[in-house]
């Protein structure tokens, strides 16, 4: 073609190119020189695409306020990794520079002041370059030719993010931590309260709040995972290595596959985080962090602010307080806490007049650091002490006396099943606690609606009066559905009691609210108790089949509901509702029957069993103990559905009543808990300790009672515990559930039944969260403490009720029915 002819074709062309570079302003390069400088929308971006670096502006800050920063390319969502100038934004990014000035990458604001730079002494003498690498290091190195010689990398400074090839390092000459700090907010870049480095002279990590608070550990590098982050066993494309040498250790890792987008991020709320991008679904996928729960953050809630893991929101302020203006805790800033609404009067002003402050009584808390104790002789004077001194917020009483001087920190409110904490008061002025003499105005208004209100009252009060009755008839109803339950569940423990001591006779009938049978009735339906008939030996003798003339199918001994009884000479029966499927021990016990149990039907009769022990505790009218919970009291119907059964120990509480003293130990060996075993003290959370120990009984495949490996422990609880330390999760799986087990599955379940068969009760989860915790699908779990041993020496059922001896922290009893 002749373009002197038609020279509209090499006009179009060159347009297009010029239409192109004004839509695309990156630089087109990685690189910056001394003669090509970054500003504006310019960006560069790394060979391979896989990160670009510009000027950004934070979600939701002001739009003045722009940082030059780095983010990943390929993801769809600009997510910021690396962040330079993060304390002094500029606000015209048109009108600053990132540029090699003598000797450094310098950050020019719009009054060409220099606010960042890389802050070198000495340099190359050859011409410098910054370059941002394909793994997201951005360096600043020696432009000759063929030189690899690195001035300054990203790499050493990071900011928030710990990205694969980074280094978390502790250098042993300066003494100089590199740390990743969280930013201040999620609209401010600049450093946050929360830093994670390398403890110095070990292979863990720690969290500081405000450079120096450690709250958090993550216990030594054993070459796979933290020994006290577990998760990380299912994280299997991180290859994370520790390194130590005379100049410096340091943590670094890569990733088994690079086309995964996954870092390490320090976040806003105070905890460590795995994130990996997930393109399918345009979002970050959480793999683990730590501390797993939110109230476990140093100060999270800032200066009088209340932690509540239970609140959806965690924060709330303190009362006779409100947020900061800075802070509506809207997941952006923590730290700013709470304010005084109104201020105290304190000293002998309040004397003067008339006025005083007072104290907010706040139960079942966990303490703020920092108290200070003071020698008094009771509770009134501690307050006194407090009160009279100004710069006292609260005290509390206990065995001695504690007052807190000014900020409250670290305050949480804990569980009702926490029994750890004690009752803080506060300090507050008189009109935050009691309302203050209505005005005339006020007074007004008043009489007006109480006016209005009697008039409402008389127009509706025949209304009231047959609610009244109504209701009242309602809780007769309950009252008696509750007397009956109450009846029923103590006339099977009283039959079964009776029967124990060879004291149930034939006149015992009266008074017993249990259907009554003869013994002939009880031949006919079990075929005069034929063989074919025979199910098998329980504690108290045979166990029959039998079906009654009105069709209900009937059992003798370990089923799940107690129909009826008889008692004819030296014949003493009880008659239960029949469960083909027999006892859970039949099956997961045995060789051969365990073969029938998969891994999903053993995961859901965990799941049923902690179904059944929350109706017990928590939704049931009663609140029932069990105490004898075990494989063998675990019936399964025709669909291997779960059904407790054996409430002949089970013993009602009163609905706040978290546990009872007895002076007689009744159970079985090896499910019963310490404290009960030991002072007789059951709760709730005995019945937790004996699910623990049947949970793990499931999954292993082996009893603890009985369970004896001389080289390995003495007791089932404690072989899982070793191979949890040891990080051997898998070793403890029945083999016969190799082809069907989920991994995470088993690895939660080993990680529940540990928490519930911890030492101590308040250590151990209620029900209702351990089946929060199999339900969801959350992987931040508690990490458990050791647990209870015991020393297992038989496997037989005989009865005592004896107090064991307590050896080494090694319990030995005889076992109990």
């Amino acid at each position: 073609m002749d373009y002197k002819k038609n020279p509209w074709p090499m006009m179009l062309s060159f347009l297009f190119i010029c239409l192109s570079l004004n839509n695309h302003p990156s630089l087109g390069v990685d690189t910056i020189s001394a003669d090509q400088p970054l500003s504006g929308d310019q960006t560069i971006i790394s060979n391979g695409w896989s990160f670009e670096l510009g000027f950004f502006t934070p979600d939701k800050s002001p739009r003045s306020n722009y940082y030059i920063g780095m983010w990943y390319k390929k993801n769809s969502r600009r997510t910021i990794v690396w962040v330079a100038n993060r304390e002094t934004p500029v606000s015209n990014r048109f009108s600053c520079e990132l540029r090699i000035s003598d000797g450094n990458l310098v950050l020019f604001n719009e009054s060409q002041i220099p606010i960042w730079s890389t802050n070198l002494s000495s340099t190359s003498s050859g011409p410098l370059e910054a370059v941002l690498l394909d793994e997201g290091n951005f360096v600043l190195r020696d432009g000759s030719a063929n030189s690899s010689k690195l001035l300054w990398q990203s790499f050493d400074n990071p900011t928030h993010t710990w990205l694969p090839g980074g280094k978390i390092a502790y250098n042993n000459k300066t003494k100089q931590n590199v740390q990743i700090i969280s930013w201040k907010n999620s609209e401010d870049p600049a450093p946050g309260p929360f830093a994670l480095e390398l403890q110095q002279n070990t292979s863990s990590f720690i969290i500081r709040w405000n450079k120096s608070v450690p709250y958090w550990n993550s216990g030594p590098w054993d070459g796979k995972i933290f020994s006290w982050v577990p998760e990380m066993s299912r994280n299997y494309f991180t290859n994370v290595s520790y390194v130590s040498n005379e100049n410096e250790s340091y943590m670094t890792y890569s990733l088994y596959d690079p086309s995964i987008i996954s870092g390490f991020v320090m976040d806003i709320s105070g905890q460590i985080q795995q994130l990996s991008w997930l393109e399918s679904t345009k979002q970050w996928n959480l793999l683990w962090s730590q501390p797993r729960t939110q109230c476990e953050v140093y100060a999270f809630c800032g200066p009088f602010g209340l932690c509540n893991q239970q609140s959806l929101a965690f924060c709330s302020c303190l009362q006779g307080f409100q947020a900061t203006s800075s802070n509506n805790w809207n997941l952006s800033d923590f730290s700013a806490g709470c304010a005084r609404k109104t201020s105290l009067q304190c000293g002998n002003d309040s004397l003067a007049n008339g006025k005083r402050d007072e104290f907010w009584e706040m139960p079942n808390m966990k303490f703020p650091d920092h108290p200070q104790t003071v020698a008094v002789g009771n509770s009134s004077e501690c307050e006194s002490t407090c009160l009279n001194n100004c710069s006292c917020t609260a005290y509390a009483y206990g065995h001695h006396c504690s007052i807190w001087i000014g900020d409250l920190l670290n305050l949480k409110q804990l569980t009702s099943s926490d029994t750890s904490g004690g009752t803080l008061y506060l300090k507050l002025a008189t009109s935050e606690l009691s309302i203050s003499p209505p005005s005339k105005k006020r007074m007004t208004l008043l009489l007006i609606s109480g006016i209005t209100s009697a008039i409402v009252l008389c127009a509706s009060i025949s209304m009231c009066i047959w609610q009244r009755k109504m209701s009242k008839r309602k809780e007769n109803r309950q009252i008696n559905e509750r007397n009956q339950a109450h009846r029923m569940l103590h006339s099977e423990s009283h039959v079964q009691e009776l029967i124990d001591l060879g004291e149930l006779k034939e006149e015992d009938e009266k008074g017993l609210d249990l259907p009554f049978y003869d013994l002939e009735s009880i031949r006919v339906a079990t075929g005069n108790f034929s063989d074919e008939n025979k199910l098998g030996q329980g504690g108290y003798g045979p166990v029959y089949k039998g079906k009654l003339p009105s069709g209900q199918e009937i059992a003798h001994r370990n089923l799940v509901r107690l129909h009826g009884y008889c008692i004819e000479g030296s014949e003493k029966i009880l008659l239960y509702e029949y469960m083909p499927n027999k006892s859970l021990d039949f099956f997961i016990f045995d060789q051969k029957q365990s073969m029938s149990l998969d891994w999903e039907m053993r995961f859901n009769i965990i799941l049923g069993i902690a179904r059944g022990i929350l109706y017990l505790h928590q939704d049931s009218r009663l609140r029932i103990i069990h105490r004898d919970l075990k494989t063998s009291n675990i019936l399964l119907d025709h669909k291997m559905n779960p059904k407790i059964s054996d409430f002949g120990l089970a013993r009602i509480v009163g609905d706040r009543q978290s546990e009872a003293i007895t002076s007689k130990v009744a159970g079985t060996y090896g499910y019963m808990s310490p404290e009960y075993v030991i002072d007789g003290i059951f709760s709730i959370k005995s019945d937790v300790f004996s699910f623990g120990v049947v949970l793990l009984e499931i999954i292993s495949g082996k009893r603890n009672t009985g369970f004896y490996k001389s080289e390995q422990a003495m007791s089932l609880l404690g072989y899982a515990w070793g191979l949890w330390t040891d990080n051997m999760l898998m070793d403890l799986m029945d083999e016969t559930l190799q082809d069907t087990c989920i991994a995470d599955q088993f690895v939660k379940c080993l990680n529940i039944g540990l928490l519930c068969v911890q030492a101590n009760p308040s250590d151990r989860p209620t029900l209702s969260i351990v089946i929060k915790m199999l339900d969801g699908e959350t992987v931040n779990l508690p990490t458990p403490k050791r647990p209870a041993f015991f020393i297992g020496r038989d496997q037989s059922s005989s009865t005592s009720s004896n107090k064991p001896e307590s050896i080494n922290e090694v319990t030995n009893s005889l076992e109990a029915r």
